[in-house]
């Protein structure tokens, strides 16, 4: 933990905005060096300029191979195209209108020239392609509208971010992502001054790119998600913290459209995030689930004389895919703790529902969420990490919800079709108001009942050393490979390497027991794996879990 780690950035702190779009455009990046090229993780492509691994190169070439992508696939309708407040967003935006107006694809901008949510982009693209309507998403076939959205998600203030959403309107997929990194790299080693581009006053004007209005599309439709009646009606007082992110106008405009006490916290956009507190390792990042990055609103929400201001209070991070819980009780809920109540809420007040719809959790959620699923009475069907392994199930109704331990989380509208299927921050806050609303108790209070009936659990994720080439062994590993038959004083009862939910490739392994489980994965930047682990016996016992998993992956790699 930083020593400064909650409390406000110092001068010192801040990024030189002017640099870091400087660098964007005079950086040219090194292919040949791995941290240059263009690499998707599980949220598009992401570094910083001033590293040379997000500059207008990248883009260039990114934009351009999804520009062939899309058409190897068919895709011809409308290309919805959006950006968060980091400082490189708007450079990056430009960049890729430029290309795709060169290219004849028409474009679908914001009305306002403003930002626009993750959440907000997957639901017009949803929406165009069918969602709210009787015949439901079309995937397939003509006119079918994708999207690209211009963030790096909670990530620092120096970083830029590129995803892609195809037709199904969330993450695309290692397939379509896999195929557009390496043409994108491919272009960056020809150059990209071979890419034709439109100047961007030209693009603006051209006949294929048009005005869309994100924000009403949005807005307007939550009732057809949320119980808002419900809200308005109790008088929920709630608190939105954007965290200077793309959320900033949808707040006040979900306030007025819909008649609720709610306050916009901080209505600042800074691309400095000048007004932050510093995250757990001393740096600027819009973590909405970091009690130290969410200090400022924890703090308000004490209120004068021990009187919170709100009954519940939230925040989001950059591009609004991720939210922050704050009750007057509880302070900032643990994510797991969230989505157990919200999961256990959810599937009893949506009567509309289909009765086999289930429950998605990445497997390194919490097991408390297993337990409330199984409760419930509902399939439990747990998948590697990424968003996008919930896509199938949000869009068909066979998932009524789906999220991740890193408050990431969306769930169907009220009549069992799909809303978004991409992490909607904005609905699982407003969501919190809603529980309140209807239950007359606060998530914090109900995940008290939640341990009462379940039991405690202690949770944690630690890093452990490991070289590329252990990563990518451990990332290869086979069951067989697991010789332990203990853990932490505790019979192994699975060693897996796929998710039970979908078949799909861990990327690491996953170990359980009767009363904990921990799970490793590589890290896709550094030379550390990554250990998820919970105990539902101690604090003394996940730590010996976690010493434990080091020693059993160490065996699995033959070390």
């Amino acid at each position: 933990m930083h020593s400064r780690a909650g409390q406000v950035a110092l001068p010192e702190d801040l990024i030189d905005v002017d640099a870091v779009v400087s660098a964007y455009y005079d950086r040219t990046p090194d292919v040949d060096d791995p941290a240059q090229q263009v690499v998707f993780g599980t949220s598009g492509h992401r570094g910083s300029s001033l590293d040379s691994a997000f500059n207008e190169a990248h883009i260039v070439a990114i934009t351009q191979a999804i520009v062939e992508y899309r058409a190897s696939q068919g895709i011809d309708g409308p290309l919805y195209l959006g950006r968060d407040t980091h400082a490189l967003s708007d450079p990056a935006q430009r960049t890729a209108l430029e290309v795709l107006a060169a290219a004849g694809v028409e474009v679908r901008i914001d009305a306002r020239d403003s930002y626009t949510p993750t959440p907000a982009l997957s639901h017009s693209i949803l929406r165009h392609n069918g969602a709210g309507s009787s015949e439901g998403v079309r995937t397939r076939g003509p006119g079918l509208a994708d999207g690209i959205v211009v963030t790096p998600s909670h990530n620092p203030p120096r970083d830029g971010g590129f995803k892609y959403n195809p037709p199904h309107g969330g993450p695309a997929g290692s397939e379509a992502t896999s195929a557009i990194a390496a043409r994108a790299n491919e272009l960056l080693r020809s150059g990209v001054s071979s890419v034709p581009r439109m100047p961007y006053a030209q693009a603006l004007d051209s006949p294929n790119v048009h005005r869309h209005d994100y924000l009403l599309t949005y807005v307007d439709d939550l009732e057809a998600v949320l119980d808002l009646d419900a809200i308005r009606e109790a008088g929920v007082r709630i608190g939105a913290d954007p965290l200077g992110g793309a959320a900033v106008e949808y707040w006040a405009a979900i306030a007025e459209r819909h008649n609720l006490d709610l306050t916009v916290v901080n209505p600042h956009v800074d691309p400095r995030w000048s007004f932050m507190t510093l995250d757990w390792d001393g740096k600027i990042r819009m973590d909405c689930s970091s009690p130290s990055a969410m200090t400022s609103l924890v703090q308000k929400m004490r209120g004068e004389g021990g009187a919170p201001p709100f009954d519940i209070a939230t925040g989001n991070d950059a591009d609004a895919d991720r939210h922050g819980i704050v009750t007057g009780d509880g302070g900032l809920m643990n994510p797991n703790h969230y989505l157990a109540v919200a999961i256990d809420y959810l599937f009893r007040n949506r009567p509309e529902w289909a009765a086999d719809a289930g429950v998605g959790k990445t497997l390194v959620s919490s097991a408390l969420i297993d337990r409330v699923v199984g409760a419930t009475g509902r399939r439990l069907v747990e998948v590697p990490v990424g968003f996008k392994h919930f896509v199938p199930g949000l869009l068909q109704g066979s998932l009524g919800f789906g999220g991740e331990e890193s408050a990431g989380a969306s769930f169907l509208r009220r009549d069992g079709s799909v809303w978004t299927t991409d992490k909607d921050g904005i609905l699982l806050s407003l969501l919190a108001a809603e529980i309140l609303a209807v239950t007359g108790r606060s998530p914090s209070q109900l995940h008290e009942e939640q341990v009462a009936e379940f039991g405690e659990s202690w949770y944690a994720r630690v890093d452990a050393p490991a070289s590329r080439e252990e990563k990518t062994k451990l990332a290869a590993l086979s069951a067989e490979d697991v010789t332990s038959t203990e853990l932490a004083g505790q019979p192994i009862t699975a060693s897996l390497v796929e998710a039970p939910g979908n078949g799909a490739a861990i990327g690491g392994l996953k170990v359980t027991t009767a009363d904990a489980w921990f799970a490793a994965r590589p890290s896709g930047t550094e030379d550390v794996y990554k250990i998820y682990a919970e105990s539902f016996v101690s604090a003394e016992h996940l730590e010996q879990v976690q010493s434990a998993a080091k020693d059993v992956v160490s065996a699995a790699l033959g070390e």
